[in-house]
């Protein structure tokens, strides 16, 4: 049995590697894995997810245990995962291994596979809202699948404003400016809505057309990172329909107020990347990917590892 930490996980994936291995999955694997909805547990200061994946054909098992804090005594410390790779005959764990890097990773590699097939070619600025964990890993992720040339970030405090636009510039190589609400929505061709909001964070009557959004920090009924202007204007595709459907505020607090169908969602990420339905039919059309995290993702990222 192997173990790793999280300096080990970082050295050992690489995320053009992982974006490949998301794509492979939900592509060849999604219709043969045993996905169980994701169980919430609430705790002392949070919520405890449970999220297992099975896949029948390929052998391969394993669950991520997850505890998302209300209040951490630090923002990086908000989720805490850790992953189990098992023997799917005996149930024996094969690895073991400190798995924030991994969900970071593996989140933004599935918002590159959904914005590999849904933004425009002729892209040019990335925008991110969110400072932390996972708006830095979309920020080091998203230029492997486009061809930015610069990245606009909003954030609530300065100082984490500061370090993000620090690091990220110094491993994407692009320029990163911090910018308002309001210049980051009208001014991004791509956006990544990564914040720990329960409330909308931007206006969407702000949005270009042709932009194109992946939505990726609510994932309780109640909470939601875009106004029911932005599903409006929107082309809705989703990571899978039944994680989503049970799960993201973004999509179901329109819902309830009827701006949204279940037929009003195109497509989910399984049928873009085999083709069988398109996300974006022109230029001028607004897209939106919405995830709440799936464990297949978690899979096949623990499994590079393996």
């Amino acid at each position: 049995m192997k173990i790793l930490s999280e300096a080990d996980v970082r050295e050992g994936l690489d995320p053009s590697a992982v974006i490949v291995a998301i794509e492979n999955g939900f592509r060849e694997r999604l219709s043969s894995v045993v996905l169980p909805a994701r169980t919430h547990m609430d705790v002392e200061n949070g919520i405890f997810l449970i999220m297992p994946c099975y896949d029948r054909a390929g052998h391969g098992l394993g669950i991520k245990l997850v505890t998302v804090q209300d209040t951490p005594a630090h923002p990086e410390a908000r989720i805490q995962a850790t992953y189990l790779l098992l023997d799917s005959a005996t149930g024996a764990p094969t690895l073991i291994l400190s798995a924030n890097y991994l969900t970071d990773v593996r989140t933004a590699a599935t918002s590159a596979v959904a914005t590999k097939f849904l933004a425009r070619d002729a892209v040019r600025t990335l925008g991110i809202f969110g400072t932390g964990r996972q708006a830095r890993a979309h920020g080091r992720v998203l230029p492997r699948v486009r061809k930015f040339e610069k990245i606009l970030v909003c954030g609530r405090t300065p100082e984490h404003v500061r370090r993000f636009t620090d690091e990220v510039s110094a491993e994407s190589g692009l320029p990163v400016q911090p910018v308002s609400a309001q210049d980051c929505a009208a001014g991004s061709d791509v956006i990544c809505a990564c914040t720990a909001s329960a409330t909308p964070v931007f206006d969407g009557h702000l949005l270009k057309a042709g932009t194109h959004l992946n939505l990726v920090g609510a994932f309780q009924p109640h909470t939601r990172e875009v106004d029911s202007v932005t599903i409006r204007r929107s082309r809705v595709t989703v990571e899978t329909y039944d994680g989503v459907l049970a799960e993201a505020g973004d999509l179901l607090i329109p819902m309830g107020e009827g701006v949204l169908t279940r037929a009003g969602i195109v497509a989910e990420l399984q049928e873009l990347v085999t083709g069988k339905k398109a996300g974006r039919t022109s230029t001028g059309d607004l897209t939106l990917f919405k995830s709440v995290g799936c464990a297949l993702e978690d899979l096949v990222t623990a499994e590079l590892l393996a």
